[in-house]
C-alpha cells in the first residue's frame, strides 16, 4: 500500500503548509519513536541543514521522540550522509534529517535512516504513518527520553570521508573551488579537501537560513564554473543543500553532471579491477552514457528516478555503483547512501590513478541532447491517464521515430511534472519538449 505522507525521499513540502507544520512534525516524532525505538529506550540522532525552519522542526521532533521514550542526540547542521554514517557507528536506533535537500529555503522535510544507515523500508514508513491517526500518549516521567548533543559530529564525519579512499589520497598541488551552496556542507566540505592537502577556494559557506541553494551549489553550478576559470583552478566541486548530491566542473569551466561522474568512477574501477558488476542508472540517465559504458563492456541497468530505487536495484544485483544525473551517487563499498563528498573523492582518486585531468577522464562520452522542463501543477492525477497528454506523448514519440525518447514523471518531492525529451537532434528535442510541457501545463496546472 502506498504511503500517504512519505514520498521517495521522506516527507517534504512548504513550511507552514500541512504536513510541514509543527503539530504534525511533533506527532511524527512521537510515532517514529514508538516504532523505531520500540524495543527499549534507544538513541535517535537528529541532524539538519541550514534553512531557518530547521530550528522549529528540530524542537518538535525532539519533543515527540522524548514523549515516546526515545533518547535524542542532536548533531546540528550536518550533511544527510553524515547522519546515515553516524547513526550506524554511534549505535543509534535511527537517524532523522531535517532537510528539503535541493529545494528552496521555504520548503523543508523529514527523512529517516534505519540503524544500519540505510533509508527506511516502505513497511516501516507505513507503520509510522499508521500511528499518526492515534492520540499522542506520553510515557511516565521516569521513562521520558533525554536529549544530548554530539559535539564531535563534524570531526567524526570528516575523518570518515578522508578514509573513504583508503589509502588516503594526497591532494597536495591541487587547487579546488568548493561551493557548499550555503547548506549543510558549509563547514565539513571545504575541511575535508583542505585536510587532504588541497588548496581550497570556498564559495557558499555563509548560510543565513534563507540563502540555501540560492543561485549556488549543485543546482546552479554556473557561479562555480566562473570561479574555476577566474582562479585557474584544477576543478570545482558543488554540493546541494544537504550534501547528498555533487556536480563538478573541470579546469576549462565545463560542468560535469552526475551521469559523467558515474562514468569516470566506473571506468577507473574497471581499470583497477575493482568494479563489481555494472552501474545502476535511472530513466533520466543520458543514452550517451549508456552507450559509452557499453563500449567498455560495462552494463547499465535503469530504474525509476530516486536514490531509493537506485539503491534497491544495486542491492538486488549485488552491484556497488549507481546514481543519477542530478549528482546522487552511491558507492556501496564505502557508503550506505548518496554522499556528495565521498563521490567527489572517488573522482579525485580516479584522476590521481590515471594522472589525468577531469576533462580528459570524461572523454569518450558523446551525450545525446536532452532537455527537461519542470511544469508546476495543482492536479496531482496520474499524468499519463490524461488523454490529451498521452496523445501528445504518442505523437512526439512518433516524430522522433526511434531517434530519441520521451519521459514524463511526477516528482516525488515537489508539485511538478518533469517533462524530458532526449534525441539525436537538439532543435527537434527542444521543440518537442516545449510542446509537451505546454500540454501538461494546460491540463494539470
Amino acid at each position: 500500500m502506498a504511503c500517504k505522507y512519505f514520498g521517495t525521499d521522506g516527507i517534504r513540502g512548504k513550511v507552514g503548509t500541512f504536513p510541514i507544520t509543527p503539530d504534525f512534525v511533533l506527532k511524527l516524532g512521537w510515532a517514529a519513536g514508538k516504532v523505531l525505538a520500540a524495543k527499549g529506550k534507544g538513541k535517535v540522532l537528529i541532524g539538519k541543514d541550514t534553512r531557518i525552519s530547521g530550528y522549529l522542526f528540530e524542537s518538535a521532533l525532539e519533543a515527540g521522540l522524548s514523549a515516546a521514550g526515545a533518547d535524542v542526540v542532536l548533531t546540528g547542521p550536518m550533511p544527510t550522509p553524515a547522519i546515515a554514517y553516524l547513526t550506524r557507528t554511534f549505535n543509534g536506533k535511527a537517524g532523522i534529517v531535517i532537510s528539503a535537500s535541493h529545494n528552496p529555503y521555504y520548503d523543508n522535510g523529514i527523512k529517516f535512516f534505519a540503524s544500519n544507515g540505510a533509508k527506511l523500508p516502505n513497511a516501516i514508513e507505513q507503520r509510522i504513518e499508521d500511528l499518526l491517526d492515534d492520540t499522542i500518549t506520553v510515557v511516565g516521567s521516569t521513562e521520558l527520553g533525554k536529549v544530548s548533543r554530539l559535539n564531535d559530529a563534524a570531526g567524526r564525519y570528516i575523518e570518515y570521508c578522508k578514509a573513504s579512499t583508503a589509502p588516503q589520497l594526497d591532494l597536495t598541488g591541487l587547487k579546488i573551488v568548493v561551493d557548499a551552496g550555503h547548506g549543510a556542507t558549509y563547514q565539513v566540505g571545504p575541511a575535508v579537501f583542505r585536510e587532504m592537502g588541497a588548496e581550497v577556494i570556498q564559495l557558499g559557506i555563509e548560510p543565513n537560513g534563507l540563502n540555501i541553494n540560492g543561485d549556488c551549489g549543485s543546482m546552479y553550478p554556473e557561479g562555480l564554473a566562473a570561479k574555476v576559470r577566474e582562479t585557474n583552478a584544477d576543478l570545482g566541486i558543488a554540493f546541494d543543500g544537504d550534501g547528498d548530491r555533487v556536480i563538478m566542473v573541470d579546469h576549462h569551466g565545463d560542468i560535469v553532471d552526475g551521469d559523467e561522474l558515474l562514468y569516470v568512477i566506473a571506468m577507473s574501477r574497471k581499470q583497477e579491477g575493482t568494479l563489481k558488476g555494472g552501474v545502476v542508472g535511472t530513466l533520466m540517465t543520458n543514452l550517451g552514457i549508456e552507450k559509452a559504458l557499453e563500449k567498455k563492456g560495462i552494463p547499465l541497468i535503469r530504474t525509476q528516478v530516486g536514490d531509493r530505487y537506485v539503491n534497491e536495484m544495486m542491492l538486488a544485483n549485488d552491484w556497488q555503483l549507481g546514481g543519477e544525473s542530478s549528482g546522487h551517487i552511491i558507492c556501496h563499498d564505502v557508503s550506505t547512501t548518496g554522499d556528495g563528498i565521498v563521490a567527489a573523492l572517488q573522482v579525485l582518486k580516479a584522476m590521481k590513478l590515471a594522472q589525468c585531468t577531469l576533462a580528459e577522464l570524461r572523454q569518450g562520452i558523446s551525450k545525446y541532447p536532452q532537455k527537461m522542463i519542470n511544469v508546476t501543477i495543482t492536479n496531482r492525477k496520474d499524468v499519463m491517464s490524461v488523454p490529451a497528454i498521452s496523445e501528445a506523448v504518442a505523437l512526439s514519440e512518433k516524430a522522433l521515430s526511434g531517434r530519441g525518447r520521451v519521459l514524463l514523471r511526477s516528482s516525488g518531492t515537489e508539485p511538478v511534472v518533469r517533462v524530458m525529451v532526449e534525441g539525436e537532434n537538439a532543435n527537434e528535442v527542444y521543440q518537442c519538449v516545449k510542446k509537451l510541457a505546454n500540454v501538461v501545463e494546460r491540463e494539470l496546472a
